[in-house]
């Protein structure tokens, strides 16, 4: 039941992004372009998501399983620190770049989009590279 659950949400999802156009990285990059023709759309996306966001870890801090009765481990630290800084800066130039980030990318593969094929091949390279590096550190 817990598989069927967990479909369930990321189709859902899967479907929410395609809903708001999350997945055409023309409105991405519309979003990026502060000086251009900007779209804020994506503003709204992030909004909804960060209000959905802020209420469901506020009633699940205080649990130590999830809905469905499995066990849940949320983050402890909250360091800003060097790996999390160039985390973020390759994740924004992937973004900006490409126009997706990992969630619309697999949806518009999916989908048989070719630029989110060759994003998600890149960004499992780059998954393979990292734990690689990081395992001879």
């Amino acid at each position: 039941m817990q598989r069927i659950t967990e479909f369930l949400i990321g189709l859902l999802f899967g479907l929410g992004l395609l809903l708001s156009g999350m997945t055409d990285p023309a409105k991405i990059l519309g979003f990026l372009d502060l000086f251009g023709l900007w779209d804020p759309s994506l503003a709204l996306v992030m909004a909804g998501a960060v209000g959905v966001g802020f209420f469901a870890f506020a009633l699940i801090r205080k649990r130590t399983t999830n809905l469905l009765g499995g066990a849940l481990h949320l983050p402890r630290s909250n360091q800003i620190d060097r790996r999390l800084l160039i985390g973020g800066l390759v994740f924004g130039v992937g973004w900006g770049l490409a126009g997706f980030c990992p969630g619309p990318a697999l949806v518009s593969t999916a989908a048989g989009e070719i630029k989110a094929l060759v994003f998600v091949a890149a960004m499992v390279a780059g998954m393979f590279v990292y734990s690689w590096v990081d395992r001879r550190a």
